[in-house]
């Protein structure tokens, strides 16, 4: 099978044109119906009905599923209720507009979901803006648009009941993929061609993809009873494989060297090359596994040589030690990284022939402790908490408030079009408008152009295809394919939505050329004043918030090593621990690198520091994955083989890390450090191991020196600005 062949498959046994079939069934369906017996209006109320609910039935455990569309069902009701009975007096919907969008955009304070369960109730909200229809149409109105996302709900039910494990088996598939990718841009380390710099960044950027992917399959399975409980075989198999990725993922964060050190040293001998091979290999072996597995067959090796690439390399090695008399150790650490992670992979393929008893029979340990608990609590202290400008959550939602009723009030004195008007303009606004300036202005652009773009295929196929049953057949397939990128590449989402609406349009007697017009004009109003709006209402600038994610990071990062020493001072090792710790790393990183991102899209005069930000995101990076590296040493490595030199260096390590959090102070986070001062009596040994731990300690000594001397750059340039400001005031 090439390489396109198995993307185009993998993409149709995947998550998201699974998420994209069962949305389009749940609303082309009511159309079809109802189109058949002439009712083309009753069709598109149960529709909109059904997508709304659809577009809130978000990736989870099947309660958090069912909870989510059962609020968006009970919330949508009640505002296109509330909207409908005040729709003929303009100043008491701009009213209802400022506070129930408002109030809906907070959601946002309890977590993702109920922040999508508060943008389909405003989407309901904006749908029915001046609507106007007699108290008895009305009733029937909503009555057939809450039909249509019950309908939703019970194929979404249904489906869930049929396949429970589905979606996880897919989420966990995709999961995998992405540390394929992370490993393979590893690889290119091992390239003497490579710019460091940019390898870094794409290493940075995957490792946030990476941490994305694996807590989402961490509330799929986690938060699932089946998968934990039962004694199924088929939630037990897909918990193992689950836990040996992430086994699998820190093994590959884990071999972090001084990768110009080794071009230096290794690279005259040619043996580099075939480190990436390998490793390549590997990455080859993880993707073959994803699609097997997004395929919901059996798992069987792609490759039946990587034992045999292992001893070849072994050779190879020792070979270079014999003829060049050169310390080889490096190499051959990093060979037992590898030879680590083909032992997983091998586990990964075992598991398809074990029997069910030895599935249930493998322990499950502390699983509930790396997922969040706070997944359905909703907080009102919190949502009380945020009502300050001190909230990024509240100024967007007033930001939203203001944005949309203002506009509503103008423009709804000002349009009168029969077909698209006011609504398509707020609805511009609420999608393309993000809590922050570089998301809004990315969105933006992609609305703007996806909508020009699919403007102009909907004019054609209005203009070239009058045969209504070909109309009908496109929109079908307009729509999935647009709710089946929607999770993935927004703008192929629009490109793909506006033709389906300008045809739906078409067939509910309302579509002309006019209309795809008058939707590329709308969507541009409404692009225009979302992204100015985000410039001057109550902008969040990412600036204002970097010094708390660099704190946090550093904290963690700090905790992470500190747990070496406390195992050299004969602290019992606790995994669970061990792991949480790491994921707080993990976590903390991928805010830190999210936000940097963000950063780097906002106006000019506000990217401070991005250089320096830049070199402290890196290095961050390289710091984990060699603490990473140290506490697989320290867990598997007799104590004796560690000297007081080494504990020297990880004491000054350590006070360095502690004097760069102290330069953050002002951030809030509270921190305690640990005792230093705790004597140890250890062995002083000289062999290659002790030496390659010494080398190591010393390369994360330099590293924590350079990420000192970073913020102190950062803390001073932040000073004089602040004087400039009081001077200049």
């Amino acid at each position: 099978m090439n390489k396109q062949t198995h993307i185009v498959r993998n993409f149709f046994y995947g998550q998201y044109f699974a998420d994209g079939l069962r949305i389009t069934m749940g609303c082309i369906i009511p159309l079809l119906i109802f189109f058949a017996i002439d009712k083309p209006k009753i069709g598109t109320i149960m529709s909109f009905g059904g997508l709304l609910i659809g577009l809130a039935d978000t990736p989870g455990p099947p309660l958090h599923r069912r909870i989510g569309m059962l609020t968006t069902l009970g919330l949508n009701f009640f505002t296109a209720s509330i909207t409908l009975l005040v729709n003929p007096f303009p100043l008491l919907m701009t009213v209802v507009i400022a506070g129930l969008s408002f109030l809906y955009s907070m959601f946002a304070v309890f977590n993702t979901r109920a922040a999508v369960v508060g943008m389909m109730a405003t989407i309901t909200m904006l749908i029915n803006v001046e609507s106007f229809y007699s108290y008895p149409e009305a009733l029937y109105a909503l009555l057939f648009f809450t039909a249509g996302g019950i309908g939703y709900m019970l194929i979404s039910i249904s489906l869930t009941q049929v396949r429970p494990y589905r979606l996880a088996q897919q989420e966990l598939s995709e999961s995998i993929k992405h540390v394929a990718d992370f490993i393979r841009i590893k690889a290119k380390f091992y390239d003497e061609s490579i710019d460091n710099v940019n390898a870094y960044n794409e290493l940075i950027d995957q490792q946030v993809k990476v941490h994305i992917h694996q807590e989402n399959v961490r509330e799929l399975l986690f938060r699932s009873k089946r998968s934990i409980k039962d004694t199924t075989v088929k939630g037990r198999y897909l918990t193992l494989i689950f836990y040996d990725i992430v086994d699998l993922f820190e093994q590959s964060m884990s071999f972090q060297y001084d990768y110009q050190e080794i071009h230096h040293t290794f690279g005259p001998y040619k043996v580099l090359k075939e480190y990436k091979n390998l490793i390549l290999k590997t990455t080859n072996e993880l993707d073959h596994i994803a699609f097997r597995l997004n395929a919901d067959r059996i798992p069987e090796p792609l490759y039946n040589d990587l034992d045999n690439d292992l001893e070849k390399l072994k050779k190879r090695i020792d070979e270079i030690e014999s003829t060049y008399t050169i310390n080889t150790l490096t190499l051959k650490k990093i060979l037992i990284n590898i030879r680590k992670i083909i032992g997983l992979i091998n586990n990964l393929y075992s598991y398809g022939w074990v029997n069910s008893q030895d599935i249930n029979e493998k322990p499950i340990q502390d699983a509930r402790k790396f997922v969040h608990d706070s997944q359905l609590e909703f907080s009102w202290k919190n949502f009380r908490e945020n009502l300050s400008f001190q909230s990024n959550t509240f100024r967007h939602a007033l930001r939203i408030s203001i944005v949309l009723s203002f506009s509503f009030f103008v423009f709804s004195k000002t349009l009168h079009s029969d077909t698209v008007g006011v609504f398509w303009i707020l609805l511009s606004i609420l999608t393309i408008l993000r809590p922050g300036f570089g998301p809004t202005k990315e969105r933006n652009i992609q609305r703007v152009l996806g909508t020009l773009v699919g403007g102009v295929m909907g004019a054609v196929i209005l203009i070239t295809v009058e045969h209504e049953t070909t109309r009908f057949v496109l929109l079908s397939f307009f729509f999935l394919t647009a709710y089946s990128f929607f999770r993935i590449n927004y703008i192929i989402f629009v490109i793909f939505m506006t033709p389906y609406v300008l045809i739906l349009s078409s067939i509910t007697g309302v579509g002309t050329i006019e209309v795809a017009k008058e939707r590329i004009i709308d969507t541009f109003i409404g692009g225009s004043i979302a992204f100015i709006s985000s410039y001057v209402i109550f902008p969040n600038w990412e600036n204002s918030q970097i010094k708390g994610n660099m704190q946090k990071l550093l904290i963690a990062n700090y905790n992470y090593i500190a747990e070496a020493l406390k195992i050299l001072q004969g602290q019992i090792s606790d995994i669970t621990a061990v792991k949480l710790l790491r994921k707080e790393v993990y976590i903390s990183f991928a805010n830190m690198g999210s936000t940097f991102q963000r950063l780097l899209t906002e106006p000019r005069w506000k990217q401070k520091n991005t250089k320096e930000l830049n070199s402290f995101v890196i290095l961050n990076h390289i710091l984990a994955s060699y603490s990473a590296t140290l506490l697989t040493q320290v867990q598997s490595q007799h104590r004796d083989t560690f000297t007081e030199e080494h504990v020297k260096l990880l004491k000054a390590i350590l006070r360095k890390l502690n004097k760069s959090i102290g330069h953050l102070s002002d951030a809030g986070e509270i921190f305690t450090p640990i005792k230093l001062e705790i004597p140890l009596e250890l062995n002083e040994l000289e062999n290659q191991e002790t030496k390659l731990i010494t080398e190591q300690l010393q390369f994360l000594h330099k590293i924590s020196s350079d990420l000192l001397k970073t913020i102190e750059i950062i803390v001073k340039k932040h000073k004089i600005e602040e004087k400039e400001v009081i001077k200049y005031a």
